[in-house]
């Protein structure tokens, strides 16, 4: 045998040998029973799981381990994946990642050894985190990830071997696999009926539903917990990769830069790495011949709620696709395209939009296709870009830590003196979870200057002080408006001031800071007392997020609560009261509350809302001595059906005159009721499609009629504060005002965006009525936003106990 013919026969046996390996890594279909991305096709969470388990254990370039439980026990897990060398090192590139997102790590900062820096770049991997599944009826996502990772796992490519030798990737297949069966259950129990495709009649997350992706600061759900804890904390990834879906008539796919604004205080190196990559993974998406690419658009980079990775040194990629019917295909017709903010028009072409994709048939298919095209593009420039982005990481770290100049902001001191010390307790648990340090103590001295008292001290040459400026000051949204003078809407809200949600204040200190400290711990987050209040809590099956956050709030504080359906409330034994102490409505829209879903549009039995029926039976309820309290836009539902003498002045407002997308607002308070009890005389309201109260002399001109008999009104001059009025079945009706907004526009707005504030001055927050025997409380906002609105919880544990 010559030399030629040997060499030829031993690639041949190495050929035959690396095709033997790949045959024994299983696809998903072995798992599975069908590839993902197939028609009316859904795994669940355990089928997930095993596929993943299985590709463990036939591969040498995964790691796949469980690291909790979500908030229903399911498993919570994630993947490692690289080379077969690098994961035999891997605890070496975790040390190699540390030192580069902490300089310190490396030395004394001044005399910093560069040497050590220039090896830990040129030794490190790109870590790249993969995020699928938050949001479980976008369902390409988790499906997406099974693909993705059989490819890394499987292919001898030469281009995945550049990807395995260059990064590291974490791969999490849902970060909410509670909702992966919520989805599945719905879609297979509505398979081929007409409802088939529609979303479940309940929260896809048991709490939070949507909102879970909006806790990526305040770190309340337990998901978002074990993701920072145990994956963004423990590797400090270079690059975020969060796989989403948005609507099916848009651009059939979005990707970063991001729209104007971007929050203050991310690193200007993170808008350059999300710009250039971004516009990378765009164009190299066209030339691969996918349609409908959208940049700059839709999606702005604002809220800390979303981007955690923007404050710890990583880029977060942000991928939407258009969606299907879930699983089931859906047809789109050209004309039916429609634009997005930032100038996208889905049917025209532009600089930032193309090619035009020309409508057709969209089905799940589709979805997986451009899921998966995306991962690689970020995958390829990550590995080929390896040096550059372990340095743009590095000099974000060393920026950070750098000594603070004169005149420069050097520390963040918490006031822990307060009525609600307790809240800043947990202020200080949300920033170290953040990984930023404090300090407490009860003695700060700042040049001249002596802080005396029990506080928490954030010293701003530390990695993260990015993260810990963005949630402890306050937030000016710039007044955006289009050519029209329109306001051009943020995607999510626009502030996210905790100090003002928590009740506490924060005062900013330049120059040396001295302390001495003493351990001055007395307690902690919310009461966990024990309450003799039954609550009832309205369940709408048109599932309402800010009813799961109230659920979840009332958990946390032990109170007693039962969901109450529709049904529910239509049993005349709703009014006795002596089940129940009081039901709350929450933040809901006045029609979804009254009719619900229309008849034909899901399941005969998630049909329907309260109706008349529920109506007359909640008015009995309250006026035999019940209690029923209102959360922010259900109250337009108390006002229109119990027809009280009230007016929203904000319904109807233009948004060229009036516009107050998620913004912190002043308010004060009456603290001679017992609502207010506890309370300081200033406090805040979460303002987001919130109502705003005029109190009417006359019941008439609040537009409601006269169907329960008001004879008497009000007689005062000046601000109604108090009235009464009697209505013909000799009911006694009070009203009493117990927060309202400043008389001073100028006063009204402490963080976010406020177009038109001046309607609101003076006018009404909170509102109590006296209807017979018992009470009808009006929030004109959301005392419980998203559970971290701890100022004003007092007041909604005070309506619904006293």
């Amino acid at each position: 045998m010559n030399f030629l013919s040997a060499t030829l026969r031993l690639c041949g046996l190495v050929s035959f040998l690396a095709f033997a390996v790949v045959a024994q890594i299983p696809a998903p279909k072995d798992t599975l029973g069908f590839t993902p991305g197939d028609d009316r096709k859904l795994a669940s969470w355990a089928q997930v799981v095993d596929y993943f388990k299985k590709l463990d254990a036939a591969s040498d370039r995964m790691v796949f381990e469980e690291i909790g439980k979500t908030t229903m026990g399911a498993p919570f897990v994630y993947a490692t994946v690289s080379s077969p060398e690098n994961l035999k090192n891997i605890e070496k590139y975790k040390a190699i990642n540390a030192e580069l997102a902490d300089p310190r790590k490396l030395g004394e900062y001044r005399g910093l050894p560069a040497d050590r820096a220039k090896a830990h770049i040129a030794q490190g991997k790109t870590i790249v985190l993969i995020t699928f599944g938050i949001h479980s009826t976008e369902v390409g996502s988790t499906l997406s990830s099974m693909l993705i990772a059989h490819e890394l796992a499987s292919s001898s490519d030469a281009r995945i071997k550049n990807i395995l030798d260059n990064t590291i990737i974490l791969l999490v297949p849902s970060l909410n696999p509670d909702g992966v069966d919520i989805v599945k259950n719905w879609y297979d129990k509505t398979l081929g009926t007409p409802y088939e495709g529609t979303n479940p009649p309940e929260l896809y997350h048991k709490y939070v539903g949507h909102d879970n992706n909006r806790d990526w600061y305040a770190f309340t759900q337990v998901e978002t917990q074990l993701t920072v804890d145990k994956i963004h904390n423990v590797w400090h990834p270079q690059i975020v990769l969060d796989v989403h879906q948005q609507g099916p008539n848009g651009a059939r796919q979005f990707l970063p830069p991001y729209m104007a604004p971007v929050e203050p205080n991310v690193p200007k190196q993170i808008v350059e790495g999300f710009t250039e990559l971004g516009n990378y993974m765009a164009g190299d998406l066209r030339k691969k011949g996918l349609q409908g690419i959208t940049t700059n658009t839709t999606y702005d980079a604002w809220t800390p709620a979303r981007a955690y990775s923007h404050y710890h040194g990583g880029v977060r990629i942000l991928s939407e696709t258009a969606s299907a019917k879930l699983a089931t295909p859906i047809t789109v017709k050209f004309e039916d395209l429609r634009g997005a903010s930032g100038g996208l028009d889905a049917k025209k072409e532009s600089p930032n939009f193309g090619p035009v994709w020309k409508g057709g048939e969209w089905k799940l298919r589709n979805i997986t296709d451009y899921m998966h095209a995306t991962a690689f593009s970020l995958l390829d420039h990550a590995a080929d870009n390896r040096e550059k982005w372990l340095s743009r990481f590095y000099e974000i770290g060393k920026e950070a830590v750098r000594p603070k100049k004169s005149g420069e902001a050097s520390a963040l001191v918490i006031d822990a003196n307060l009525r609600d010390g307790k809240n800043a307790y947990k202020l200080k648990e949300i920033l170290e979870r953040g990984g930023v340090k404090v300090e407490f103590g009860n003695r700060i001295s700042s040049g001249a200057k002596v802080r005396e008292g029990r506080a928490f001290l954030v010293k701003l040459d530390q990695p993260y002080s990015g993260f810990a400026k963005a949630l402890l000051e306050t937030q000016s949204y710039p007044n955006l408006l289009d050519k029209e003078n329109h306001p051009i809407a943020p995607y999510d809200v626009t502030a996210h001031t905790l100090p003002l949600l928590f009740g506490i204040k924060v005062e900013t200190l330049s120059g040396p800071v001295n302390a001495q400290w003493v351990d001055v711990r007395e307690g902690n987050g919310l009461s966990t007392a024990g309450y003799a209040t039954v609550i009832g809590l309205y369940g709408s099956f048109n599932a309402s997020m800010d009813e799961g956050w109230t659920r979840w709030v009332l958990e946390q504080d032990k109170r007693q609560h039962k969901r109450l359906t529709n049904r529910d409330l239509q049993d005349p034994l709703i009014a006795d009261v002596s089940a129940l102490d009081s039901i709350v409505f929450p933040d809901q829209s006045a029609a979804q509350i009254l009719n619900g879903h229309r008849k034909g549009s899901m399941p005969d039995e998630y049909t329907g809302g309260v109706g008349k029926e529920g109506v007359e039976n909640l008015k009995k309820f309250v006026e035999v001595g019940g209690t029923l309290v209102f959360l922010n836009e259900s109250s337009n539902f108390a006002i229109e059906q119990f027809n009280l003498p009230v007016k929203n002045i904000t319904k109807g407002l233009n948004r060229k005159d009036f516009y107050i997308p998620g913004s912190i607002l002043r308010t004060e308070l009456d603290l001679s009721h017992p609502i207010a009890k506890g309370m300081p005389q200033q406090s805040i309201a979460w303002f987001e499609n919130s109502p705003v109260f005029e109190i009417q002399t006359d019941p008439l001109a609040a537009g409601v009629g006269r169907p329960t008999g008001w004879v008497g009104a009000p007689s005062t001059s000046g601000a109604l504060a108090n009235a009464r009025a009697t209505d013909t079945a000799g009911l006694t009706r009070n009203f009493r005002i117990i927060a309202s907004y400043p008389k001073d526009p100028k006063q009204i707005l402490l963080s976010g965006w406020a177009l038109g504030a001046e309607k609101l001055a003076g006018k009404a927050a909170l509102v109590e009525f006296t209807v017979g025997k018992g009470k009808i409380v009006l929030f004109g906002f959301r005392p419980q936003y998203r559970g971290q609105s701890l100022a004003t919880l007092p007041l909604l544990f005070n309506a619904i106990s006293q």
